[in-house]
């Protein structure tokens, strides 16, 4: 079967450049098998899911608000901030 996908320029340049011409379809293919999930992975299909349950989505979402409002946020801490001192 034949695609067609629109690459930015710099990394089709930088694919010509590494990928020999009569090896791209099989290493496109490649790294597509690789970074696909499997149609019958039960975790994938899960997560599926929990993507779609709007209730979930809605208390994770509070949740996050909720630790922005308190401040927390990642890397304050990494960061040296003023809690770091405490």
């Amino acid at each position: 079967m034949q695609m067609l996908f629109h690459i930015p320029d710099p990394l089709a340049a930088r694919f010509r450049q590494m990928v020999p011409p009569r090896q791209r379809s099989a290493f496109v293919a490649k790294l597509m098998e690789q970074a696909l999930p499997e149609d019958d992975d039960p975790l994938y299909r899960l997560a599926l899911e929990v993507e779609r349950d709007a209730a979930l989505n809605a208390e994770m979402r509070e949740w996050r608000e909720g630790l922005i409002a308190d401040g927390i946020r990642g890397g304050e801490y990494a960061r040296g901030g003023q809690d770091a001192a405490r």
